[in-house]
């Protein structure tokens, strides 16, 4: 009785069946990784030239070799690029832009997270006569091509007496970050169940309370999603930047597209390069910061229609 009593665990671990662990070198998953690696190295490659290039003197360049590390690092390049390098008329570098692009992009998207995230709540839960086709028309918004309305925009910004001025470009933004934005808020608070909106409205709150702290509580990853699209969108504007403000207002992007198009004196690739990473360096630390938050938020957030 003893001896099947002992056996009796060696006989189930002999007898217990179940699917093989894959091998971790199958040739399924060395053909999936080394198209990733792949595809990994074509993208890094540029990024590694831009790198090593700001990280030269002018000297080294002309020789040659774009691939290879500096043998000299040198920062130089980059403080003449922040501070130095000349955009038109101005040879303070990109720092004017830096700050004229920060004061255009915090207060715009504030402003158009909030009016869209209000937008996508009350067409969820708050539905009116006609809701359906307000909904429409600004989703069709989205797909006016932005150069149709430049100059429409201009005379509306000249009449208010915006044109030329950080804010008139912040009120661009604003707009025409409406349309995306409130079509993720609607389907992400599509997905939150109505329950807890009747549950609200049962013990007394109001429009403004279940927004506030009942929706955003429960609605970070959106928001991350939202954040991330503005700060990459207006961030990385030209056209309105160029068009719809001064040159003493202009935002980092144009000053950069200044200084590499520059005419004057000598093609300066290694500032051209750190100018260039300088310019890039806000949106990719709120993609690092947040990357997560923002695939859960995207994925949440087209999930219904």
């Amino acid at each position: 009785m003893a001896d099947a009593t002992l056996n009796t665990p060696a006989r189930s671990i002999t007898e217990a069946r179940g699917t093989k662990p894959k091998r971790a070198l199958s040739g399924r998953n060395i053909m999936i990784y080394g198209t990733l690696i792949v595809f990994s190295l074509y993208y890094l490659l540029p990024l590694w030239v831009m790198v090593m290039t700001s990280l030269k003197g002018m000297p080294e360049i002309r020789m040659g070799n774009i691939f290879a590390p500096p043998v000299e690092i040198t920062f130089e390049p980059w403080v003449k690029a922040w501070s130095q390098a000349c955009t038109g008329l101005n040879c303070d570098g990109l720092s004017r832009g830096f700050w004229n692009s920060v004061q255009i992009l915090i207060p715009s998207v504030i402003l158009s997270i909030v009016v869209a995230s209000v937008n996508g709540y009350a067409l969820t839960f708050w539905k009116f006569k006609g809701s359906d086709i307000f909904f429409t028309i600004l989703i069709f918004g989205a797909f006016i091509p932005y150069q149709v309305m430049l100059y429409p925009i201009v005379i509306l910004l000249r009449e208010m007496g915006l044109y030329g001025s950080l804010w008139g470009l912040v009120l661009v933004h604003t707009i025409f970050g409406m349309p995306i934005l409130t079509l993720l808020f609607r389907n992400y608070f599509s997905t939150i169940p109505e329950e807890l909106f009747k549950a609200a409205r049962v013990d007394g709150a109001g429009f403004w309370a279940i927004y506030a702290k009942i929706l955003m509580p429960m609605s970070l990853p959106i928001f991350v999603v939202a954040i991330i699209l503005q700060v990459t969108g207006i961030w990385n504007d030209f056209l309105f930047g160029v068009v719809y403000t001064r040159p003493d207002l202009y935002p980092m992007t144009v000053q950069l597209n200044n200084i590499v198009n520059s005419v004057q004196g000598v093609k300066e690739y290694n500032v051209n390069m750190a100018a260039t990473l300088l310019t890039g360096l806000v949106p990719l630390f709120i993609y690092f910061v947040s990357g997560k938050l923002f695939v859960r938020g995207i994925a949440a957030g087209a999930v219904k229609g």
